[in-house]
């Protein structure tokens, strides 16, 4: 197992896809199968993670970042 900063975290939480909630988190957990729409501020740019494997981790941090409700990925974490 790779050792590094994304190797362990000290908090989660659900996450409920919204287009307007802001949201904090230094990777995505994946736990049921679809599509991840993420964007690096509210009413920024959206980026489509297609089909990432189930129980993935998503190495991508949002600082005030949103998980977009066109997200079809279910059991979503952020984990910080």
């Amino acid at each position: 197992m790779q050792a590094g900063p994304w190797a362990t975290y000290s908090s989660y939480a659900a996450i409920v896809p919204s287009s307007t909630t802001a949201l904090n988190c230094r990777a995505i957990y994946v736990g049921g199968a679809g599509n991840v729409v993420v964007a690096s501020k509210v009413g920024g740019t959206l980026v489509t993670f297609t089909a990432p494997p189930v129980g993935s981790i998503l190495p991508i941090e949002l600082n005030e970042g949103i998980v977009d409700a066109t997200s079809t990925a279910t059991l979503l974490v952020a984990l910080q």
